[in-house]
């Protein structure tokens, strides 16, 4: 129990603290989005089991992330995986599907489960800089400690987003909008990208210097956002199309 006297240890705690407040919004979204056409009783249930898988799968990854990051292709086939999933939940909701019809709980916490294991991956380099400052043997103990309290802020704030979209539709849009944005801008900052297609970070043009990566990772997150946007709208014409009257 020496840690307590640990002001490191503190100082870390907070900090993760505060970093969950900031990056669990997209986990929160994406709970929200998979959760809205449940029952109010499921809803709950997901809300629960996906908020808990976020902490779960981010305390398993904080050991391996670093060196899980710098494996080629693995951001590419996350980014594309985002993609599907802004794609299903945003076509699912144009389509206009009644309550409790979407597939069911078992569906909606399958797709948390995948958003948050390709969320989760960059998220966790981030806590566990947090946690260097502590003594090493108090890592893991900062980190599980840190997430734990995180749970609390992602179930509310799931269940503050389910409620504004039923109020506020557009935000499912944006929502599933944001999805494509983190795809677009995870895909393109792939290892294997950066290091052997993407020209070199900065470019001199008429004495002016360019951070081509930044420009190239944001024009990919607008366009991975649109991309969800147009193709949800187009899948979810062709479902209503196929469903007769």
């Amino acid at each position: 129990m020496e840690f307590i006297n640990d002001p490191q240890f503190w100082i870390g705690l907070i900090q993760i603290v505060w970093i969950n407040i900031i990056l669990s919004g997209d986990n929160a979204v994406v709970i929200a989005l998979a959760a809205r056409s449940l029952p109010p009783a499921q809803q709950r249930k997901a809300v629960l089991f996906g908020s808990g898988a976020a902490v779960v799968l981010r305390i398993a990854l904080t050991v391996v992330a670093a060196k899980m990051m710098a494996l080629p292709f693995l951001q590419i086939v996350g980014g594309a995986l985002l993609l599907w999933i802004g794609l299903q939940l945003f076509g699912n909701d144009e389509e206009g599907e009644a309550k409790g019809t979407s597939g069911g709980l078992l569906v909606a916490v399958r797709t948390i489960l995948i958003a948050d294991l390709v969320m989760s991956l960059d998220n966790v380099i981030a806590i566990a800089g947090a946690a260097q400052g502590a003594a090493a043997e108090h890592h893991l103990l900062l980190v599980v400690f840190g997430l734990v309290i995180s749970i609390p802020i992602i179930i509310w704030g799931s269940q503050l987003v389910i409620k504004l979209m039923d109020r506020f539709p557009v935000i499912i849009t944006l929502g599933a909008m944001l999805l494509g944005w983190i795809a677009g801008t995870m895909l393109i900052t792939d290892q294997f990208l950066i290091a052997n297609v993407l020209p070199q970070t900065w470019l001199d043009r008429s004495g002016v210097q360019i951070d081509i990566i930044s420009v190239v990772k944001y024009t990919c997150g607008i366009v991975g956002a649109l991309l969800v946007l147009a193709a949800g709208k187009a899948l979810a014409a062709r479902k209503s199309a196929a469903t007769p009257e």
